[in-house]
């Protein structure tokens, strides 16, 4: 009798000429060694077993994401989750945690110097131009003082790696990052359904973040006090990323509350309604976009805000994380300046890369791009999710043509990329194990101390060939794990 055929054989794992995370020229890496061990001494029943047991427990859990469709409308889906983790060593990684609080201490002090002296712009190393057409300049945020100088407390970073192995980053979210409820929930996930990977590997934790984003937050309080009143403020139960507010809310033992819970008084602090009468807020994590949270300063029909909520805010009545107009930064225009803003600020070498960036807003880089489309990926100033964006290689005539004309029309709005071959970590298909491309999106958190997740939410292009990992557009996510190899 033949022995039952293993799942995955890793001398037939192919990963072309891309950088693969977990295996390197048919033998796993090292800190990968014994992930790769177990997964091949399965056989293909067994790991039918435990990718079953995964989506059983997601469907448990209650592990959602909401998508929307012209013909359907709103629809919850289970979160799409592949068993095999991304795996980086510590070591390496030592090096990728330095870099993000690099970034954001510069972001941070770019975004305070906007809006007091504007210093980086007369000492022309930033184009005051870019601010006037900029669509996340609040006007109303100049001369504010947030506590500690910081705009930016929630901040998720996008990497990616080329195939010499480069860590880059793609973009920085410091508007309403999402995505860490799934890197948490990922993280149980995996204990439930392999706990037996976490006796042979020493993994680090990722579970303190709650705990991390509720002292953060609490830091910022107007009142000292032990126990501060901390909310998440939702736009409501339709809005894509509500299971993450829910799920932070819950974990950090605070309020989750819509903008018609709260009401701001006329000693212009902000309470919230409750069973028993009014109760003081200090510390408001917003999950909605500045221009929803008040309706006497932005949207004056706003359904979601508050009314008075800025005028809180500006008499130091009551924080607010993320600041509002701290997407100022969250520009990929701006982005292209961030390696100068660290040089400017901190008087540092970036320690982690940009993509090389063409400005389509100045004229030699323009014609360059508009010379190159189909071998470069050109992104929209203020666009997210992967939408808006020309993927040059993959694009037929018609589309680059429109893009083309769009770049003209509007050249300040638009950004372009050399298309970087990402790399790829395996992932389970109906053939077993494929190479598929992945991101990572490490958060950090910034108050009186910063904080790096250990880790971030990989997520991962299961497509074949596809680069677009939004979970909105039929991508997935993966546990992250660092591994410790010093021990």
């Amino acid at each position: 009798m033949a022995d039952p055929p293993v799942a995955i054989d890793w001398k037939e794992y192919t990963h072309h000429d891309f950088f693969d995370e977990l295996v390197a020229s048919g033998a796993p890496r090292r800190a990968a060694e014994k992930v790769c061990g177990y997964l091949s001494g399965l056989e293909d029943g067994e790991l039918e077993d435990l990718r079953n047991a995964a989506e059983l427990a997601i469907k448990a859990m209650g592990i959602t994401f909401t998508v929307y469709t012209e013909a359907e409308g709103s629809i919850d889906r289970a979160w799409p989750f592949d068993l095999i983790p991304r795996i980086i060593e510590r070591n390496e990684w030592r090096r990728i945690e330095a870099g993000l609080k690099q970034r954001v201490r510069a972001l941070n002090l770019f975004i305070d110097d906007i809006y007091h002296d504007q210093k980086i712009v007369k000492d022309g190393v930033f184009p005051g131009e870019l601010l006037a057409d900029s669509v996340n300049f609040r006007p109303e945020c100049v001369g504010i003082d947030p506590p500690f100088g910081v705009w930016a407390h929630i901040c998720g970073s996008d990497l990616v790696r080329d195939a010499d192995g480069t860590v880059y980053v793609l973009e920085d979210n410091l508007r309403v990052p999402s995505g860490v409820s799934y890197m948490l929930e990922n993280r149980m996930v995996m204990k439930r359904v392999a706990p037996e990977l976490f006796e042979e590997n020493t993994i680090l934790p990722v579970d303190a973040y709650p705990t991390q984003l509720y002292e953060t937050l609490a830091a910022l309080s107007p009142r000292p006090g032990d126990f501060p009143e901390v909310v998440v403020l939702t736009p409501g139960i339709y809005n894509s990323a509500y299971f993450e507010h829910a799920y932070l809310a819950q974990q950090m033992g605070a309020e989750l509350v819509e903008g018609s819970d709260l009401v701001v008084g006329e000693d212009d602090c902000v309470y919230m309604r409750t069973i028993y009468g009014l109760s003081r807020v200090d510390v408001i994590y917003r999950r909605i976009d500045d221009l929803f949270m008040d309706p006497e300063v932005f949207h004056p029909d706003s359904a979601l805000g508050v009314p008075g909520l800025m005028r809180a805010w500006k008499a130091g009545n009551v924080a607010l994380a993320n600041a509002p107009g701290a997407g100022v930064a969250d520009d990929k225009v701006v982005y292209a300046y961030v390696p100068d803003a660290i040089k400017y600020y901190l008087d540092e070498d970036p320690i982690l890369p940009n993509v090389p960036t063409y400005r389509c807003l100045y004229d030699q880089e323009r014609e360059h791009v508009l010379t190159n489309l189909d071998q470069l990926v050109v992104k929209p100033a203020n666009e997210s999710g992967g939408y808006g964006m020309l993927i040059g290689p993959q694009a037929e005539e018609a589309e680059l043509a429109k893009f083309a004309e769009l770049i003209k029309q509007d050249p300040r709005n638009y950004i372009a990329q050399p298309m970087l071959k990402l790399s790829t970590v395996p992932t389970l298909t109906d053939h077993h194990a494929a190479a598929r491309h992945v991101d990572l999106r490490p958060f950090i958190l910034s108050s009186k101390h910063v904080h790096v997740t250990t880790g971030g939410l990989t997520r991962v292009a299961l497509r074949p060939g596809s680069t677009v990992v939004n979970s909105s557009q039929g991508g997935g996510s993966k546990d992250t794990w660092i591994v410790d190899l010093d021990d």
